[in-house]
């Protein structure tokens, strides 16, 4: 059975950081692309940051660009997404996922975890 894990969320002031996990079990995770995306009320979720399987490649979403950054370790089946100068448009729960192509597409990625919120107060 494939989960996906995110833990680390919370409420955090503007400008604060959260580093958020992913941790994955059920998959041969160094096989997989992994990327962030969140959803906020009323809005579609939105891709955030990608990392390809050997980390090698990262490409971030335009929002959260020189903020946000990714990494993982393979050895223990977890990525991270580390955001920086957060601001309360980043509120949103927040969502890895884990896929065998890099794309910044819902539709590219296979699994899903159940998301965290993370809300940031102004």
């Amino acid at each position: 059975q494939v989960q996906l894990v995110e833990s680390g969320g919370g409420l955090v002031q503007a400008g604060g950081s959260l580093r958020l996990s992913c941790a994955a079990s059920g998959i041969t995770f160094s096989a997989y692309t992994v990327g962030w995306f969140r959803q906020a009320p009323g809005k579609e979720r939105e891709f955030v940051v990608l990392i390809s399987t050997s980390g090698g490649t990262t490409y971030n979403g335009d929002s959260v660009k020189g903020r946000f950054s990714i990494s993982r370790e393979n050895a223990k089946n977890t990525v991270y997404l580390q955001m920086n100068r957060l601001k309360p448009e980043d509120t949103a729960v927040y969502y890895c996922a884990a896929g065998r192509v890099i794309s910044t597409r819902r539709s590219a990625y296979n699994f899903w975890g159940q998301g965290t919120q993370v809300t940031v107060s102004s």
